[in-house]
């Protein structure tokens, strides 16, 4: 018969403290639950602190904003709408089968033996019911939910092709070092186009936001800035212009997204893996074809603003004028409105100035570049369809934020001299300079809508409000000279020849 087992005590003890454990840790506090439900309601026990309301939030500045009367306003007219739906999908459709069957060519000859899907042409894209959106009121309506699904798309769908803009491709084996203004090859573009057969302009990363633009650097020789782009469409949006394409911003993989997809020869033949292994492309120009400047992923992914297209030239035809304010693209010359503070005289007298809107309308923009300390404004484009009086589209404004220490008056200087502003125009830039309403933090607030944010630096969003005031305080001088109804203008009227300093 075999004794007692030697490590019989420890095996109790175990048990023992297992009991005590689940009596401690599971029986002890289902029993409190039970008894505190038969407690009855008069139990002094403390009962648990009630959560306190939320505290209340001022509205965002941006949706005080455009609540405002002033953004709700109805034009004074009915919209004309710049395409006729039918025709734009009727010509969409046709330039989307042609495109299939190139790509399909295209593949054929590379030996590709895996079909591509055909790209569709689906009218609810976001690009498509942003282009029939535009009206002679602007590119698009105040609340527009197809500029909120094409820059949503704009940043999330995938790259087909990519190619050289025109401009890029007109150069190309034709650049005259000779010359000073180089209108691309530096400032390297390329255009893509996206799985819902959209099409935007990239503008890649060229300048940290933090750099300021040197003070000795000429401003037809300054970099392009990709956040330029975008901070320009905001401020545009909350100008209430609505004369900028909507732009986004974006991380591009230029290995997948542009060199894999590219069916042009001359842009794969200008990529390259640097000594820091990033891959990197550069504009095939010769003054330009130099690895240094160059623009590289880190090692593939690259910033970039995205711009959307226009409507075709075929449904929508466009004009390019010079701005009567243009600047000498010289080192020494000036022209004469930088000489002859009467100038404006001269151009009240030119046809289409003398008796449209157009007048009023480049004073906007002036105020716009002024604001974004654009100089590079030498001309401007608008719609054939809507006359002489349609609005003018602020295209390029890449030169835009490069120097927020330095605000050029000279750029006002079609306000300044022709002391004319559209009353709408007026009020805004009032409102936008109250505490309420002020202009850095609206801009900051919808900044920050975008994939790259911050887009601007804290010291560029403090020099629109410095700007802000010195525009107000142009006008101000013009009232207190010829009078504020000699001044400010009635937007729908037709304006008649003011009299301007000078006259």
């Amino acid at each position: 018969m075999p004794g007692p087992r030697r490590d019989r005590p420890a095996v109790l003890l175990l048990l023992g403290a297992l009991l005590a454990a689940d009596l401690y840790f599971h029986l002890w506090p289902r029993a409190r639950r039970e008894l505190r439900r038969a407690s009855p309601p008069g139990c002094p026990c403390p009962a648990p602190p009630a959560p306190r309301p939320p505290l209340p939030r001022a509205a965002p500045a941006l949706r005080r904003l455009f609540a405002h009367p002033l953004y709700r306003a109805a034009p004074p007219g009915p919209a004309e709408p710049l395409l006729g739906a039918r025709e734009a999908l009727r010509y969409y459709r046709r330039k989307a089968a042609r495109w299939n069957r190139r790509h399909k060519l295209y593949r054929e000859g590379l030996n590709l033996s895996s079909p591509a899907a055909p790209l569709p042409l689906r009218p609810e894209a976001g690009w498509l019911q942003f282009q029939l959106g535009i009206s002679s009121e602007g590119l698009y309506p105040r609340s527009s939910a197809a500029v909120t699904r094409l820059l949503r798309d704009m940043r999330d769908l995938p790259t087909v092709s990519a190619d050289y803009s025109q401009d890029e491709k007109a150069l190309l084996g034709a650049c005259d070092c000779s010359q000073i203004v180089k209108p691309s090859g530096v400032h390297l573009k390329l255009v893509l186009r996206f799985q819902d057969f959209g099409k935007a302009m990239f503008k890649p990363m060229r300048q940290k936001r933090e750099e300021e633009t040197p003070e000795d650097f000429f401003y037809f020789v300054d970099f392009q800035r990709h956040n330029a782009e975008i901070a320009a469409f905001h401020l545009d949006r909350i100008l209430d212009f609505r004369r900028v394409p909507p732009t986004v911003g974006r991380l591009i993989n230029v290995t997948k997204e542009i060199l894999e997809v590219t069916k042009n020869e001359v842009l794969q033949s200008v990529f390259f893996v640097s000594p820091a292994s990033n891959v990197c492309f550069f504009a095939k120009c010769p003054y330009m074809c130099k690895t240094e400047y160059a623009v590289c992923g880190n090692p593939h992914l690259l910033e970039g603003s995205l711009s959307a297209f226009l409507p075709s030239l075929n449904l929508a035809p466009r004009l390019s004028i010079p701005n009567p304010w243009i600047r000498s693209y010289s080192f020494d010359g000036k022209e004469e409105w930088e000489v002859n503070p009467l100038y404006c005289n001269t151009v009240r007298e030119m046809y289409p100035y003398s008796n449209s809107n157009r007048l009023l309308n480049i004073v906007d923009m002036a105020i716009f570049d002024f604001l974004t300390g654009n100089m590079d404004r030498h001309h401007y484009e608008m719609f054939t369809k809507f006359g002489d009086d349609g609005f003018l589209l602020h295209l390029d404004n890449a030169r835009g934020f490069g120097r927020h220490s330095h605000d050029e008056l000279s750029i006002l200087a079609p306000l300044s001299q022709c002391c004319i502003i559209k009353r709408t125009t007026l009020l805004r830039l009032r409102l936008l300079a109250e505490p309420e309403y002020r202009l850095s933090e609206v801009m900051r607030e919808s900044l920050l809508q975008d994939p790259l944010a911050p887009v601007l630096t804290e010291p560029h969003l403090l020099a629109l409000d410095r700007r802000l005031q010195l525009v107000l305080e142009a006008v101000g001088k013009c009232i207190d000279t010829f009078g504020e109804a000699t001044v400010v203008a009635n937007d729908t009227a037709q304006p008649q020849s003011r009299a301007g300093p000078g006259a």
